[in-house]
């Protein structure tokens, strides 16, 4: 278990040693406040002190108002969604920001302590993290321009001067990574005359500044506020961007990853059942980075690489590149556990499969995806050329040939789902894949923001209407993947801490042998395959023995 001097030589590492002693009491302060905090005790109860994740945990993403309805806040309609139609096929859920924000759909967050009223109360929050493990957005590296920070900031209140990164006039930020084609400085009028502030992502987030301990103090009280609203995950938005040295790309920087660290020691001081997981849309090397030295920083990174090298596989119907990436990963210690998805509120990054799909590969991808009806997002590179950096649709649409007939779509996405579920690590399943949402081309158009593609805004009388019909395309998709959960939460060799091996196979399939004999097998092909292996072995999901017949787009749980 950390100690207060343990946190203190990590603190020495980011400021000066007077900087250390002013805060470090404040700290201490904090961390007693928590400790005696009523649902983190609870909680520690629960879990006797400890993370605990096994085979049958599963999280949901979702925005708070993914789901509607009229007359009652948004939080209580999807609280009423998950307890009647998903039950326990999941175990945990994500509520994609829902503070006060004025953009990106939440992330420019106004008040980090607020829930938005338009979507319910810390009440509502509270309770959904009764019945699933909570996971929570700590949007570290920016706020928005409409904060009472940056209010501080503009009218020269000497406390949030420093809360921000700004310049009396440009300087050269030439060598600083973009993922955004927008500028990197935004002009700003304050009472102390025009600023140049730092703003990664967009004008109306305004970046934070790391180097004034004040400002790490505040996130840490943010970050406890959290745990004590029932959160047990907390997702570090990128937190890859968040410490800023002129002359070097800003990002990566080893003091973001010593200010990981000091997280995980705080959680494990105050709350060690809670849980970070990192959010580092990177290539692969860098990504996994975040799990740090013998897990001293994240406990769960997300697996960035899995959605384009998915895609990929099935747009080839060729499971080469796959393979070679699952075999990649049988080296990582069984600690490091991923946080596998295929689809969330933003798109599929690209630069993350850079190692393990062509150029002539990616380029195909940004077609495929252009033939769907999707979009494609580029960032700058230094000298003004851009290139893909994330593809917009909808996974459904992603995976599935517009002219295919519905029944052989639902089996082709479906298939591309249970390789989320049967990879190493904890699934997490965007609301929109697990109820077949086609591509939102209109709201793209209308808001001029691609990642809308795929941030529908569903009615829950009309949902619950369409999953009523059983010819329908949601009544089908939802029926397949709960039930593809529910056999999945049944297996106990779906440990996330175990280790999994790739063997050797037709390239239409991806074969991986589990702890205690556990094969799966997925075609990612429309064709039928046959094997002459592992016929003496019984089929979890069809309850009966292998034929060695692999049908098209087939899925199998071998034991």
């Amino acid at each position: 278990m950390p100690t207060l001097k343990q946190i203190e030589e990590r603190l020495h590492y980011l400021y000066s040693a007077k900087d250390v002693g002013r805060i470090l009491p404040r700290l201490k302060k904090l961390l007693d406040k928590y400790k005696s905090d009523k649902i983190i005790l609870a909680k520690k109860k629960k879990y006797h002190n400890k993370v605990c994740l096994t085979h049958a945990d599963s999280v949901l993403i979702t925005y708070g108002d993914s789901i509607s309805k009229k007359g009652e806040k948004p939080l209580k309609t999807l609280h009423e969604f998950l307890k009647t139609r998903i039950k326990k096929s999941i175990s945990g859920v994500h509520i994609l920001p829902f503070f006060p924000s004025s953009s990106d759909d939440g992330f420019s967050v106004i008040d980090y302590k607020k829930v938005d009223a338009k979507l319910g109360s810390w009440e509502d929050v509270r309770k959904i993290g009764k019945d699933y493990r909570l996971m929570v957005d700590l949007v570290l590296n920016h706020i928005s321009t409409k904060s009472k920070w940056f209010g501080g900031f503009l009218n020269g209140e000497e406390k949030y001067q420093d809360y921000f990164i700004h310049f009396d006039k440009k300087v050269n930020t030439s060598k600083v990574f973009r993922p955004r084609t927008s500028p990197l400085l935004t002009k700003f009028k304050t009472k102390k005359g025009d600023k140049f502030v730092w703003t990664t992502f967009s004008e109306d987030q305004v970046d934070l500044n790391y180097k004034n301990p004040e400002v790490l103090l505040e996130i840490i009280d943010v970050m406890l506020f959290y745990l004590s609203q029932g959160a047990e995950v907390l997702r570090i938005d990128a937190i890859a961007y968040i410490w800023k040295e002129l002359g070097t790309s800003c990002l990566n920087l080893k003091k973001a990853h010593f200010v990981v660290k000091l997280f995980h020691d705080i959680l494990k001081c105050v709350a060690p059942y809670a849980m970070i997981l990192t959010e580092t849309n990177l290539p692969h090397k860098e990504n996994v980075s975040y799990f740090g030295h013998n897990g001293d920083e994240a406990r769960l990174v997300y697996q960035f690489a899995l959605p384009p090298i998915v895609l990929d596989a099935f747009a080839r119907e060729k499971a080469s590149n796959l393979n070679r990436f699952f075999r990649l990963l049988e080296n990582l210690d069984t600690k490091n556990i991923f946080f596998n998805f295929l689809a969330s509120h933003d798109g599929v990054g690209v630069l993350s499969a850079k190692d393990f799909l062509t150029k002539t590969e990616r380029q195909n991808l940004a077609k495929t995806i252009t033939n769907h009806g999707g979009f494609t997002s580029y960032k700058s590179l230094s000298g003004g050329n851009e290139v893909p950096y994330e593809l917009n649709i909808s996974f459904y649409d992603a995976i599935n040939n517009p002219k295919a007939p519905t029944d052989e779509d639902v089996k082709r996405f479906i298939a591309s789902q249970a390789i989320l579920l049967s990879a190493k690590g904890i699934p997490g399943i965007y609301i929109q894949s697990l109820l077949g949402s086609r591509n939102n081309v209109k709201a793209a158009k209308k808001s001029g923001i691609k990642r809308s593609v795929n941030r529908q805004k569903l009615k829950f009388k009309k949902i619950e209407k369409e999953l009523q019909d059983k010819k329908s395309l949601r009544h089908q998709v939802l029926k397949a993947y709960l039930k593809l959960l529910n056999t999945r939460k049944k297996i106990c060799q779906f440990n996330p801490y175990r280790r999994e091996k790739t063997v050797k196979s037709d390239q239409r399939l991806l074969v991986t042998e589990h702890n205690r004999g556990l094969m799966v097998i997925i075609n990612v092909s429309g064709e039928k395959v046959k094997i002459n292996k592992y016929l003496e072995k019984i089929d979890l999901i069809r309850r009966k023995q292998f034929n060695g017949k692999v049908l098209p787009y087939g899925i199998y749980y071998l034991v």
